[in-house]
């Protein structure tokens, strides 16, 4: 009889329908995925959820990603979880706060395909 194995589920959160569309969309065939639409969202989808990854937008109304980030990273229930920041800036500030806050890599947008999947193995690959 032939195993199904689970997908991996995803968690993308970001305050734009379409880059969240455009994420699934790469990412559909190989992960389940989930979405929220800003930082406090994403916190109550982890929690109930319990994603494998999630991918976060640094700038969002409401809550911010890295508030998020490290609220995720600092609750007994899903600090486990591996958290990629998404954003459009590619500054080394930004880099060296998402890693305080907890996260486990950074994609600059526009990314590759490639480039995402590369990270999200990578992430995964380490939990």
């Amino acid at each position: 009889m032939e195993q199904v194995v689970a997908k991996k589920k995803v968690l993308v959160v970001d305050d734009e329908p379409n880059v969240r569309r455009l994420l699934r969309n790469i990412l559909s065939k190989n992960f389940d995925i989930l979405e929220a639409e800003d930082g406090s969202q994403a916190i109550t989808v982890a929690k109930t959820q319990q994603p494998n990854v999630i991918l976060m937008d640094m700038m969002m109304p409401k809550m911010d990603g890295l508030t998020a980030c490290h609220m995720i990273k600092n609750d007994p229930a899903t600090k486990a979880i591996p958290v990629i920041m998404v954003t459009a800036t590619n500054f080394e500030l930004n880099i060296k706060l998402s890693e305080q806050m907890g996260a486990s890599g950074y994609v600059t947008k526009p990314f590759s395909t490639q480039e995402l999947f590369s990270k999200i193995n990578e992430v995964l690959a380490t939990t």
